[in-house]
């Protein structure tokens, strides 16, 4: 069975950066994507980026893309999620999840396609 945790959160200033990791323990399969989600309190649940375990599909939200980028190390298994001029709109509880792609390598963009997921962490930008 699947286990994921995060780290890497905290508090940075606005226009920082940080890193966070996912730490993934048991069995991927060809089929699988992994992706990060933040919820806020004021917030809906927001799918930020995605990539597949094959490395044939990666891609970030909107609202975060040419600041945030996924990777993907195995041979540690782990996932990152490298967060660059952090702004307080970014301030959300961070997850990490895993799930099977929709076909063609392609991940999906619905959190309830996604399943297991970690516990979260908690990153706060302030201005």
């Amino acid at each position: 069975q699947v286990q994921l945790a995060e780290y890497g959160g905290g508090s940075v200033q606005a226009g920082g950066s940080l890193k966070l990791s996912c730490v993934v323990t048991g069995y991927m399969n060809e089929r699988n994507c992994m992706a990060w989600f933040r919820q806020s309190s004021e917030k809906e649940r927001e799918g930020v980026a995605a990539i597949h375990v094959t490395g044939r599909d990666t891609s970030v939200a909107d609202s975060v893309a040419g600041r945030f980028s996924i990777s993907q190390d195995w041979r540690k298994s782990m996932v990152y999620l490298q967060m660059n001029s952090l702004e307080p709109e970014d301030t959300a509880t961070y997850y990490c999840a895993t799930g099977v792609d929709g076909g063609g390598a392609a991940c999906r963009q619905d959190p309830s396609t996604y399943t297991p997921w970690g516990r979260g962490t908690q990153v706060t930008v302030s201005s």
